[in-house]
Formats: C-alpha cells, sequence, structure tokens
C-alpha cells in the first residue's frame, strides 16, 4: 500500500502503540482518585501535559485536553463569543476554514451573531489586511486556521495577532492548528495568540485526543462540557489516560530530528509536484511556500472521485480534498473559484516523514493509467 493522505490521519508509530497499552493495562487508574494507582495515572497526564507545551512553547497549565481538534474549535469558538457577550456579536473568519469551524460559527448566526466569511485569492492565501478592513469594534471573535488542510496555504496569524494588538481590539484570536503543529513555526504564546486547536492524529498519534491552548491570563473561559471539573474546571470527563499518553510519545517521536524530517517532507513535495506535472491535463493547485506536507492538484476534466476509487483499488490512497467531506464537493476549491473542469478533478496528495519517492513514482504511474484509460467527463 502507498499511503499518501497523512493531512487526513497518520500511521501510528509502533512505539505509541506500545505506549498507550502499557498505560492500558498497567496504569489504569483514574487521575481524580486518591490512592497511588490514581496518583500515578494523574502524573502521567501531567508529564504529557508537559512535553506537549514543550513542543507548543507554552507553560504546561495552558493546555487542556479534548477529545479531538474539532471539540477544541468548537469549545474556542462557543468560549470567545459567550467571553465577549458584552463587546458584540461579531466574528471573522474565513471561507475555507475547517468544518470544525465553520459549522459553530453558523450556529451561532443562527443565535443572531453576524460572521465575516474571508475569501481567499485564487492561490488560497488570506492576507492580515482583509482582516484589518473586516475588523470592527463589535468584534469579539477571529478565528484563522494556520495551514489550510486542502491546499496547503499558510495563513498570517502572528500577523493578525500584531494587528488586533496595534489596534486594542477586545476581539479573542483563535487558531485552528491542527495541520500546522510540528509541521510549521507554530508559537500561540509568542505570537499573541487567545486559543489554539491541536489534534493528536495528524502527527503519528491516536485518534480521539486534541487539546485547546488558552492564554494563561485568560480567565473564565465558558466550559464547553459540564461535570467533575477536571482539567481545572474547563473540560469535564475522565481523562483518557492512553490516548493522553500515545499524543505526548507522538510529539516526542515527530521532534527526534524535526528539521531533517520537514526538509524532507518539502523535498518530497517538491519532488512530487515536478513528477505529476509530466502528466497530460494535470495542474499544480499548491502556490510556493506552504506546507511541507500537502500538495493540491488536479486532473483537468477527470472527476476526482473516480481518481480516488481507481487509484484505491490499485493500493496508492489519497483524497479528493478533506477526507472529512466523505465525498461532498469541497467548500474550499469552490471557494477558489476554479472553472468546473478544474474543480471537479481536484485531489490532495499528503505526506509524512516516511514517504519516500518510490511512493510518488508508484501514484504518479497509476495517475497516468487512469489519465490514459480513462475518458474525461467534465
Amino acid at each position: 500500500m502507498i499511503y499518501l493522505d497523512h493531512a487526513a490521519t497518520t500511521p501510528l508509530p509502533e512505539a505509541v502503540a506500545d505506549t498507550m497499552y502499557d498505560v492500558l493495562r498497567h496504569q489504569f487508574g483514574n487521575p481524580s482518585a486518591q490512592y497511588p494507582l490514581g496518583r500515578e495515572a494523574k502524573e502521567l497526564v501531567e508529564e504529557a501535559r508537559r512535553t506537549i507545551a514543550g513542543a507548543l512553547g507554552c507553560q504546561p497549565s495552558a493546555l487542556h485536553f479534548t477529545s479531538c481538534g474539532t471539540e477544541s474549535d468548537n469549545w474556542a469558538i462557543r468560549a470567545a463569543a459567550w467571553q465577549g457577550r458584552h463587546t458584540g456579536r461579531h466574528i471573522i473568519t474565513t471561507a475555507v476554514e475547517h468544518s470544525a469551524v465553520l459549522e459553530p460559527c453558523r450556529q451561532l448566526e443562527q443565535e443572531g451573531y453576524e460572521v465575516t466569511y474571508l475569501k481567499p485569492d485564487r492561490t488560497g492565501h488570506i492576507s492580515a489586511g482583509q482582516v484589518a478592513e473586516a475588523l470592527r469594534e463589535d468584534t469579539v471573535l477571529v478565528s484563522v486556521m494556520l495551514v489550510n488542510n486542502e491546499t496547503g496555504c499558510l495563513f498570517p496569524v502572528a500577523d493578525i495577532a500584531r494587528l488586533l494588538k496595534e489596534r486594542g481590539s477586545r476581539a479573542l484570536l483563535h487558531c485552528d492548528a491542527v495541520q500546522g503543529f510540528l509541521k510549521v513555526p507554530c508559537a500561540p504564546a509568542g505570537w499573541g495568540v487567545d486559543l489554539m486547536s491541536l489534534s493528536a492524529h495528524k502527527i503519528g498519534g491516536p485518534k480521539g485526543i486534541g487539546a485547546l491552548y488558552v492564554r494563561p491570563d485568560l480567565r473564565n473561559l465558558r466550559p464547553l462540557l459540564a461535570g467533575g471539573g477536571q482539567e481545572g474546571g474547563l473540560r469535564a470527563g475522565t481523562e483518557a489516560t492512553a490516548q493522553i499518553a500515545g499524543f505526548a510519545r507522538a510529539v516526542e517521536l515527530r521532534r527526534e530530528n524535526l528539521e531533517e524530517k520537514l526538509l524532507c517532507m518539502a523535498k518530497i513535495r517538491d519532488y512530487a509536484a515536478e513528477r505529476l506535472s509530466a502528466i497530460p491535463d494535470l495542474k499544480i493547485l499548491s502556490a510556493p511556500g506552504g506546507a511541507p506536507h500537502i500538495l493540491s492538484i488536479s486532473l483537468v476534466g477527470w472527476p476526482s472521485q473516480n481518481i480516488v476509487n481507481d487509484l484505491g483499488s490499485q493500493g496508492v490512497c489519497i483524497s479528493a480534498g478533506s477526507a472529512c467531506h466523505q465525498g461532498k464537493p469541497s467548500h474550499v476549491i469552490a471557494a477558489l473559484k476554479l472553472s468546473k473542469k478544474v474543480s471537479g478533478g481536484v485531489i490532495r496528495l499528503s505526506f509524512g516523514p516516511e514517504t519516500d519517492k518510490g511512493d510518488i513514482d508508484a501514484c504518479a504511474d497509476a495517475l497516468r493509467r487512469h489519465h490514459d484509460t480513462r475518458m474525461p467527463m467534465l
């Protein structure tokens, strides 16, 4: 199998699985329990928190575990809206955010909030200037992702944080960094970001565990889940100790020779762009300077879902945009205002540290066969 869908999820290293199994078998205590087995589980959670916070460059107390990136996004957006309820009811986000951001924003619209959706340019980029133009006195939240999960575009989160500070805005800044953490620079504390969402399974960790960074001096953040008062009273629910330990172990593994891994992924992305460009009717969509692990392309005129199905039958795993869309048209690609033939043929390749040129060659050969043996239908 050739796996080129790391932006959807990543393989779980054996070392991560071993860590999780050991916790499940031998450190299964409830972290809230007061006897030694419980205290041992509590220390495991706190050690994991320190490990992940170290990679994020923040205080451990600023990091709160959740069930996934989607929960982190929902919590951040809902909490920011509540936090600013006396300031206003205006939110700024982009038209190309993950659905985990767009859907809670749409829910808030149903509750009387006004949401400004910033549109990208033809290359998929958003500028801090667009945020500046949309910013109002009653803006309570700006939510902008770090890396777009379909195009690989980097968004200027640090510049936006600086803009909000210069303007003296009371709006909170949330960043969905699920695709960016440990792939591009990511420093919420240094940038001045108020809230940042993370997920483990994009970096070789398990599914079912994420985190939300909360700026340390951001007081009275409203929990999304009410209950037993775990995570400093901010996120109720018994901590998923095995997943948390797996998250931390994945961070440790990914950080080993990280710069070398990122350079290798960038070289693989560039090699893929060069190799695939030789296929007739294939168009590279990802702009230069994007994330090292994502390449968006279009086989112009050939339906993307047919391409994904055909290559899958040959053991090559790619996606038609985000895996979360489950075959539905992508709002991200629609926002780029591409022609029907181009947008209908969009597929995404995404890479991990272990992806090599042989994987790219196999994918390129399969795509060429699809082009040569199937008729265009768009």
